[in-house]
């Protein structure tokens, strides 16, 4: 006998609320390459992803749902993503943050590239310290990270039965705030040793005008950077780490969970 495949509206209805939280993740969770490959395989993963979820998916009652409620649910929905994706996102930006302040001290930002996640023109030191993030983004199981936010907000708030309020809203400012804490922290030694570096070669060029300081400057300044990069390189799992850590409790207390 031919078998027939048949799926109830309770079921695309869930399957449609669980679409819209993970899209809306998806659209500033810091996966590395996602941004960059065509769109139709972004909306293939998505799919992929709540299929995956599907022993999380929520009891829907067709009979009660209107065009109005769905559409509302799925707006609730995506912003429930967004929440997750953009506080897993400040992880990265506070490498980028600290690529900008020791790479504009430092004369990198003199010099662009092609940033492979925006294909746009980015400094050398960004672009380097971008590359270095996402690397220890999937070494430190962060991705695995998001994945447990998914299955846990599904099983704690179904779809549709999330309401924000002032008090969710605080975790996000204060993981905001710890972004640019986080960015200085990284730069500051870096930042710090080129500033005794100004001093020295203003000292010199009082002592003897006639030195030509300016020629050797940029040089020093980036050997020099790159020296104090590679001595500070040891503390980025560990600072990666804890701030990861506090994005993810963040979300979590968004969510409520």
């Amino acid at each position: 006998m031919p078998a027939s495949l048949t799926v109830s509206g309770g079921a695309l209805c869930a399957f449609l609320l669980v679409l819209a939280r993970v899209a809306g993740a998806l659209t500033f969770a810091p996966l590395p390459g996602v941004k960059g490959v065509p769109a139709p395989a972004r909306a293939t993963l998505a799919v992929a992803i709540a299929l995956a979820l599907f022993p999380r998916w929520p009891t829907v009652d067709a009979g009660t749902v209107t065009a109005a409620r769905l559409a509302a649910w799925a707006l609730a929905e995506a912003a429930v993503g967004l929440a997750i994706g953009v506080s897993m996102a400040f992880v990265m930006e506070a490498f980028a943050v600290a690529a900008q302040m020791a790479g504009l001290q430092a004369g990198y930002a003199y010099a662009s590239t092609v940033d492979p996640n925006t294909q746009a023109d980015s400094g050398v030191l960004l672009v380097f310290a971008q590359l270095i993030a996402s690397a220890l983004f999937f070494a430190l199981g962060l991705d695995r990270e998001i994945l447990r936010l998914f299955a846990r907000s599904l099983e704690a708030i179904p779809a549709g039965a999330y309401v924000f309020s002032r008090a969710s809203a605080r975790p996000m400012v204060e993981i905001s705030a710890g972004l640019f804490t986080v960015g200085a922290r990284l730069a500051l030694p870096v930042v710090a040793l080129l500033v005794m570096v100004d001093v020295a070669l203003a000292l010199l060029g009082r002592l003897n005008q006639q030195l030509q300081l300016l020629s050797l400057a940029f040089p020093a300044k980036m050997l020099i950077a790159l020296l104090a990069l590679s001595w500070v390189a040891v503390l980025y799992p560990r600072i990666m780490t804890e701030y990861g850590g506090q994005a993810c409790a963040a979300a979590r207390r968004i969510l409520g969970l």
